[in-house]
Order: C-alpha cells, then sequence, then structure tokens
C-alpha cells in the first residue's frame, strides 16, 4: 500500500550532535531540517550528516521551512536537571520550550517527539511540567500528549540513563503506547564496548586518583554514596553526563599497573559513544573535552530508533484507518422489515 511506503519528514530542533535525528534515520524518516546553536555541536552534526542550521531558533521563520509532518526536539535539559540549579522555565534555556509551541502553532505536524531529563515530569512538584503539558495540547490543531520514562539499558547498550520522552499526536485513534525495550545485538555489558589499547592520557595520576579516594570517604562517612567509582565490567554504566562527575563515576579498571598503581582509568570519548548508541563510523572533530560534553547531552541512538519505529507504525495504521473510514461512512445499509 502507498501509505506503507511512505517516508514521514521531520525536523530535529535543538539538534546537539544528531542522536534524535540518527535513531529515526535509522529507523526509514526523512529529516528535511536541523538547527542548534552551539557552535561545536554543530560543527560534529555538520561532520556527519553535511548540514544544519546554525542561527538561533528564535529567529528561524517557520513558514520558510521544508514541509514535515514531525518534530523532534531535545530542548535544554539543564534548567531542570537534579545536578544543576533547577531553575526550570524562569531559566533562558528553559524559556526556549516556547519556540518549540511557535513551531507547533505555526505548521501543525502530525506529531511531535520530546526528550528531557527525568526530572522534568516532577521539577517543581510537577506544576513545570502540567504547564508544558498544557501547553503542549493547546498547540497548533491541538495535540493528546503522552509521557513516559525510558532507560537506554533497556534498549542494547550498557549504561544507566533515565530520560523523559514526551508525544504528541493529532487526532489519535488509540493510546500511544512506548517501546519499553529493544532486541538489537548491541552488546549489554561495559566490557563488551571497551577499546582494547588506550592511550596513557586516559590513566588517572595517582595523586589525584587518590584525592578522588579520599573525597568519596568523607561522603561515606556522612552516609553519602557520592563520589568516584570504578564499573563492573560485567554491568552497565552510570549515566554520562557533561561535567568531570559524570566521568569520576564511570572508571575503568584494566591494566594491572600503569601511571596509577590501580590501574584506574575515565573511559575514552569513542566508548562514550558507544554507550550512547553512535556506532564507530561516527565522526568526532572536535576536542575531548568538547566531544565529552556532546556525548554527554546526546539523545541515545537507540530509544530514538525504537521509538521512531512505533511512531511510524502508529501513522500508518491511522493512515490506513483515515483511507478506510470513508467506505465505511459510505457503504449501503440494508433495510429489513420489522
Amino acid at each position: 500500500m502507498k501509505n506503507d511506503t511512505k517516508k514521514f519528514r521531520a525536523v530535529d530542533l535543538f539538534a546537539g550532535i544528531g542522536g534524535m535525528r540518527l535513531g529515526f534515520e535509522q529507523a526509514g524518516f526523512q529529516i528535511v531540517y536541523s538547527n542548534d546553536i552551539d557552535t561545536y555541536a554543530c560543527q560534529t552534526y555538520r561532520a556527519n550528516f553535511g548540514e544544519i542550521d546554525e542561527r538561533d531558533i528564535r529567529t528561524v521563520d517557520v513558514a520558510s521551512l521544508p514541509e514535515f509532518d514531525i518534530l523532534l526536539a531535545g530542548f535544554p535539559c539543564q534548567p531542570f536537571s537534579l545536578i544543576g540549579k533547577r531553575d526550570g522555565l524562569s531559566d533562558p534555556r528553559g524559556r526556549l520550550f516556547n519556540e518549540i509551541v511557535r513551531f507547533l502553532d505555526e505548521r501543525r505536524p502530525r506529531a511531535f517527539v520530546l526528550e528531557n531529563v527525568k526530572n522534568l515530569l516532577k521539577h517543581n512538584k510537577g506544576d513545570t511540567y502540567r504547564f508544558i503539558k498544557s501547553a503542549l495540547e493547546t498547540a497548533g490543531s491541538g495535540y493528546t500528549v503522552y509521557e513516559n520514562i525510558l532507560d537506554s539499558k533497556n534498549f542494547g547498550v550498557p549504561q544507566h540513563r533515565e530520560r523523559a520522552y514526551i508525544v504528541g499526536i493529532q487526532n489519535p485513534h488509540q493510546e500511544f503506547v512506548f517501546p519499553q525495550d529493544s532486541f538489537d545485538e548491541r552488546p549489554s555489558r561495559v566490557g563488551g564496548i571497551l577499546d582494547q589499547h588506550v592511550d596513557d592520557k586516559y590513566y588517572l595520576s595517582q595523586r589525584y586518583y587518590e584525592g578522588l579516594l579520599v573525597h568519596k570517604e568523607r561522603h561515606s562517612a556522612k552516609g553519602s554514596g557520592f563520589g568516584c567509582e570504578v564499573l563492573d565490567l560485567d554491568g552497565v554504566s552510570n549515566t554520562i553526563v557533561c561535567g568531570n562527575m559524570g566521568r569520576e563515576r564511570n572508571l575503568i579498571q584494566d591494566r594491572p599497573i600503569s601511571i596509577n598503581k590501580w590501574g584506574v582509568r575515565k573511559l575514552t570519548e569513542r566508548e562514550c559513544a558507544r554507550l550512547q548508541g553512535f556506532p564507530d563510523t561516527f565522526t568526532i572533530p572536535v576536542s575531548p573535552t568538547q566531544a565529552y560534553k556532546q556525548f554527554g547531552n546526546a539523545v541515545t541512538v537507540p530509544v530514538a530508533r525504537e521509538m521512531a519505529r512505533k511512531l511510524k507504525a502508529y501513522l500508518r495504521q491511522q493512515d490506513r484507518l483515515e483511507t478506510v473510514r470513508p467506505k465505511l461512512l459510505t457503504r449501503r445499509v440494508p433495510a429489513y422489515a420489522v
């Protein structure tokens, strides 16, 4: 059927380095427009996808964009993160959510998929998300909005990473059901994504690691589990995030002896990419500092892909129902004698 071969078109806002795009492309979607304002993220995105609009999204003329069916956005998460100040919509980055509403108002796509930190749903005792959901429900022609928390470790990558996914659909024919896991063949243990030969620069100095251990013991004495952590290679990593804390809680011990006597090191940039489901063909053209930041901020590719597969199947079913419904309405109903 024609509807079953249709390639849905999407725009990729707050695109970062393209985790959402890559997942949706793997599921057969076509990305017709991308936008992000971060220069270094755009450098990585452009190296892998060829194009991205680097303008401030607030200056973009929405009417000038190509036709699209789906809006994708991993809008700034820092205002809602447990790590940051949690200023929410009072933070200028939080107010960029209004740009998503503007796009929905002006172009009225059939559906949208948004990604953010888990804490978004509970921020300010839930008031922030209630405001966001209400704004999304009344945007454009109106949307029915669904939300769920998905953990990357359930989608074929060895990383515990819980993120809020929000889906909006115009005139839904039934409830949207989120994917719960993926049966992809990706490794599910940290040891499966590690490089075999790692440069000495990734190993922590003796003094630095001893300082981390003292810091950890100090917090442990207070009853806190805060501090560095060496990963179980048969387990999953902690969430990778932008700053040093994300690397210090994801340490690897893989040498009997090295720059420090424990053989402890941080993850490489490529290993972080694998934890997020990016293939080894994905180009990393930026400095290590920027690369760690970018992968810490990225959308996990396999989660985006499974979201895309679910949404595509849903929209195709909706199209089939729309095709059948007029025929049912015009079908002659036989008259029966009483």
